[in-house]
């Protein structure tokens, strides 16, 4: 399996399918089980580029003084390791801060999906999703901040599922704090610089990251639109995966 390296670190990826690459930029802590969802819907057409973030996975940990430009240079040695020159980059909550500052920083960006993201760190709050990978029940009752309590009581059964695949992949406390300090030292100063084409995605019951700041985010980028998902919580893309994937891929052919 590759890894990419900068600097030392060691960042591990996957790839599926061909096409136009589609890079994913996964939230605070969360391992690439976050993506699944995407990738049935995404690879095959595209080719999707799935990396562990610093501290999740297989990937190394993220240095004390992690910050989002850090993680955007982490994403930027990924495509090259690969032989990418530019990608459409679709990232969640911390993600979508990253793919903001690759698209500020670098020429590498085609389009941007943003889902779950502020324009700053304190537009989000994103501590009542931690929980000790090795504590289920604390992983379970977390994810209740990141769904709607309608997607809590009806899908006992993914809820489950997720709580496994967070054992295996979510950072632990330590590299989740370096992640989380990333997130709140970041701020995009000049948002009318970043002209890509976005699409802003949002849960219209989003507890993390509230609705608000996803409509300040698609109204501050100068091409974006946005689409808000009424009574998804924070994890839009797992929770709405249809519909989100569906205007994701009709996005991306007119990117």
């Amino acid at each position: 399996m590759p890894h990419a390296n900068t600097d030392g670190v060691s960042l591990y990826y996957e790839t599926d399918g061909d096409g136009e690459a589609v890079l994913c930029c996964g939230d605070v802590g969360l391992g690439a089980w976050q993506w699944g969802w995407q990738h049935a819907a995404l690879a095959g057409p595209y080719e999707l580029i799935v990396a562990d973030t610093r501290g999740c996975g297989r990937s190394d940990d993220p240095p004390a003084d992690c910050t989002v430009e850090t993680l955007a240079e982490d994403a930027v040695a990924v495509l090259r390791d690969h032989g990418v020159r530019s990608a459409h980059v679709v990232g969640a909550g911390l993600g979508g801060m990253v793919a903001l500052e690759l698209a500020r920083s670098t020429g590498r960006v085609r389009s941007l999906t943003l889902l779950g993201t502020a324009l700053s760190g304190d537009g989000y709050d994103p501590e009542p999703l931690f929980a000790p990978p090795t504590d289920a029940a604390a992983l379970r009752a977390s994810l209740e901040s990141a769904f709607s309590r309608e997607f809590v009581d009806e899908q006992a059964d993914a809820i489950s599922q997720f709580v496994e695949w967070r054992a295996a992949e979510d950072a632990d406390r330590e590299a989740w704090e370096r992640q989380a300090a990333a997130l709140e030292e970041f701020a995009v100063e000049k948002p009318y610089e970043i002209t890509e084409p976005a699409l802003v995605v949002h849960g219209g019951d989003d507890r993390l990251c509230p609705p608000a700041r996803g409509r300040e985010l698609a109204e501050d980028l100068p091409n974006a639109e946005l689409f808000e998902v009424e009574g998804a919580g924070h994890l839009v893309g797992v929770e709405a995966s249809k519909v989100v994937n569906d205007r994701l891929r009709t996005f991306l052919e007119s990117a």
